[in-house]
């Protein structure tokens, strides 16, 4: 157990109460400003821990040293702004190094497997995106490589980052000084989360080569009479 009871070793090694601490000494446009930047990093960074300061800075929102709603729009435009990033890093990928064949170690064949399901769901999935944790950097980078529609997936992730960031700021503004309770609980979620999404893309792949196998051996040659 460490120096606080529900701070956890995920509390302590990304340094979360430095960055309170920091976040609390500042004006309040400079506290917007870093909670931008902070759910930018995040998208490109994913172990970052975004939504835990978040929620810290939002507590900040309880003693009147912060608005929260000017907060909850600054988190949401650097995680919008981060997705971009993402997104435009995935596209040049995409047609820069997959489509040349120069890598022969990357797995093209799986990683077409995965952008073709994007192209069906890959709306859906930036819908739920900030709410993904752990793998949000990788919804938006297929969305890149899959070329889904630019301005339709910023919209999507703008009103996905809105709804969670309104929850993360909100929890933290009713908590006050008690925010660091909802560590634990967002640290957990993001590994169920992580765990699941892996889980559920390898029984993808592993029914799409099911289904391969099986069309190759129904349409096999004819044994000779």
């Amino acid at each position: 157990m460490c120096r606080h009871g529900h701070r956890t070793d995920y509390f302590d090694a990304l340094t979360v109460e430095a960055l309170f601490e920091t976040l609390s000494q500042l004006d309040p446009i400079w506290v917007y400003a870093s909670v931008g930047c902070i759910a930018f990093i995040e998208n490109i960074f994913p172990p970052f821990p975004s939504d835990v300061v978040v929620v810290a800075a939002g507590s900040l929102a309880a003693g009147g040293r912060v608005d929260a709603v000017t907060l909850t729009l600054s988190a949401t435009v650097g995680s919008t702004l981060g997705f971009l990033a993402m997104y435009r890093i995935g596209g040049w990928i995409g047609s820069h190094i997959l489509e040349t064949g120069r890598f022969k170690f990357i797995p093209v064949d799986q990683v077409t497997k995965v952008e073709n399901w994007f192209r069906h769901y890959g709306y859906w999935v930036v819908v739920a995106n900030r709410f993904l944790a752990g793998t949000r950097a990788v919804v938006s980078f297929f969305a890149g490589m899959s070329d889904l529609s630019l301005t339709t997936c910023v919209l999507l992730s703008f009103f996905s980052a809105l709804a969670w960031n309104a929850i993360l700021v909100t929890s933290g503004d009713a908590l006050g000084t008690n925010w660091r309770e909802i560590g634990d609980y967002l640290a957990a979620y993001g590994r169920t989360v992580t765990i699941v999404v892996v889980l559920f893309f390898a029984g993808y792949l592993l029914y799409r080569f099911y289904l391969r196998r099986s069309s190759t051996n129904s349409n096999g040659p004819a044994n000779p009479q």
